[in-house]
């Protein structure tokens, strides 16, 4: 019984795995963009997360190896939720950082697109959104429309980080 198990140990420890080698980074070839953002956050706050999913659909695009120009983008953000209000003239102080991200994008040619359901909701008129916004008659008939043209719908997940990230590393 002692030769079987030294045997057998010495099989197994013959197979031994392989050290583990390194990741390897990978230059997908991605091609520009057809893209529609749904943002219905239930918390105003939350735009400036949602608007990072933005920021990494755009920026990694417009940087080498990709080098695309913004105009080689075609990203369009319809916004139904309690972050509506970050659109409104009357709220911009308060949402000032926001506003001029979504601003920024806007003159990269991202185009946000508010429910007009949704601003009647929020007693919103056209002469209450930023220029840069144009309304639209219903957020999901939205969606649907430039889904059936080819875009890829992304949907933000903004949640709250409850765990320290150092004590998960």
């Amino acid at each position: 019984m002692r030769a079987f198990l030294t045997a057998w140990l010495g099989l197994w420890l013959g197979c031994a795995p392989p050290a583990l080698a390194d990741a390897k980074w990978v230059a997908t070839p991605y091609a520009p963009p057809k893209v529609v953002f749904e943002f219905f956050l239930d918390h105003p706050q939350k735009i400036a997360s949602a608007l990072y999913w933005l920021r990494s659909l755009t920026n990694p695009l417009m940087e080498a190896p990709y080098n695309y120009a913004p105009e080689d983008l075609d990203v369009v953000v319809v916004v139904h939720g309690t972050e509506i209000v970050t659109l409104a003239k009357r709220n911009e102080a308060r949402y000032q950082e926001a506003v001029e991200r979504m601003r920024y994008y806007a003159e990269l040619g991202v185009r946000f697109k508010v429910c007009g359901e949704a601003a009647a909701e929020y007693g919103y008129a056209l002469r209450d959104f930023q220029d840069f916004v144009e309304v639209v008659p219903n957020a999901i008939t939205e969606l649907a429309h430039w889904q059936q043209q080819g875009y890829a719908l992304i949907v933000p997940r903004v949640m709250e980080r409850t765990v320290d990230l150092d004590a998960i590393r």
